[in-house]
């Protein structure tokens, strides 16, 4: 087997530096340092406004130092007056500059603490509305579908489960990388930062919880210490996995994945498909994509079906699964069709028809 070295899978699997977290797909209607900026502008304004306004009537206020109230003073006491500090060295004398006080000043003293203090229950608010989310997410989240590493692999998965009527909502992302996390969060869903070989960061996914698991990590060690950890915490989930090479395969399936796919060997068969039969290479493509054009799903056997065989069904029948085991449409073995068999059939996608897989996993030997 072509892995690194027990040491580098030892410093990934002690790895605790990496901070995990669990962040939920919000909507963003300003970003938060313009909300900050802007309400510091606003506070400044009123801060010059009160400046210019006691320095324009200098006349009617005293100083206890030296009597006069130049720029440098009336700004002083713009910022002990408006933020309620008041140490009375300087104060209105005047009547005009006292009613000033009452009806200009006060006013904008009572507005730059509604922004201070505003800004302050907004940040705890905003906390507390994230944490509640979080919780009811939790106690909510229920047969989802967990996707480890949001590459090339797995975006290309969360699209043909999607492809298929699975809600955003029900799929959760792990990655290590924030920025990714970020990306998968703006598209709708949730994601968690952290190392998925470590169980505890698997645990914020909700693994124990999860329907099925798909794993598209960029490294084949990675992806079997996933493997085993996932399914210490999850023995009923479907686990599909992907790995470079294809002598690393065997490991993925004794460490407990219920499907290893190859992507470079997969890769390198298309390609070779595509050069003998460019119109075979479209059909394959065609399939493995769904939502568009021929779907390549899993169903199960109707009553009016049971008693036929796989040609004497109104779909296109390739594959009927029978136990565990995968049977071809012509497999003498298949005979008729039982109400326990499902069907592996391609199908028309059309807008609004989707047919789903069965999201219940294959019986396991």
């Amino acid at each position: 087997m072509k892995l690194p070295g027990h040491d580098a899978i030892a410093r990934q699997a002690d790895e605790h530096l990496v901070t995990h977290r669990v962040k939920l797909p919000r909507k963003l209607v300003q970003h938060p340092f313009r909300q900050v900026a802007k309400r510091v502008s606003v506070a400044f304004l009123l801060l010059v406004a009160t400046t210019l306004i006691v320095y324009a009537d200098n006349g009617g206020y005293n100083d206890n130092s030296d009597g006069h109230v130049d720029f440098l003073d009336a700004a002083y006491y713009a910022t002990v007056t408006l933020s309620t500090t008041g140490y009375g060295d300087i104060t209105p004398v005047s009547d005009a500059a006292r009613l000033t006080n009452i009806l200009v000043i006060t006013p904008l003293r009572v507005l730059f603490l509604i922004i201070l203090v505003g800004t302050t229950l907004e940040v705890l608010t905003e906390r507390t509305r994230e944490e509640w989310r979080l919780n009811r997410w939790r106690s909510t989240l229920r047969d989802h579908t967990v996707v480890i590493g949001f590459g090339t692999k797995g975006r290309s998965a969360i699209q043909t489960v999607c492809a298929t009527g699975l809600k955003k909502e029900q799929v959760v992302v792990v990655d290590p990388s924030s920025k990714v996390i970020d990306a998968a969060t703006a598209e709708g869903f949730a994601g968690v930062v952290g190392d998925a070989t470590r169980s505890d960061v698997l645990r914020r996914a909700e693994v124990h919880k999860a329907r099925k698991i798909i794993i598209a990590t960029q490294r084949d060690d990675t992806a079997v210490l996933v493997t085993l950890t996932a399914r210490q915490l999850n023995r009923a989930a479907k686990i599909v996995a992907a790995v470079r090479e294809e002598e690393n395969a065997p490991l993925l399936k004794q460490s407990g994945a219920d499907a290893v796919i190859t992507s470079a060997s997969a890769a390198g068969r298309l390609l070779g498909l595509s050069c003998l039969s460019p119109a075979a290479g479209m059909v394959m493509e065609d399939l493995i994509h769904q939502g568009s054009g021929l779907d390549i799903v899993e169903r199960p056997v109707i009553k009016a079906e049971v008693g036929r065989s796989p040609r004497q069904t109104d779909d296109l029948v390739v594959s009927v699964v029978r136990g565990h085991r995968v049977l071809g449409y012509d497999d003498p073995d298949v005979g008729s069709l039982q109400l326990t068999d499902r069907l592996i059939t391609i199908v028309r996608a059309t807008p609004g028809t989707q047919v789903a897989p069965d999201a219940r996993p294959l019986p396991q030997d």
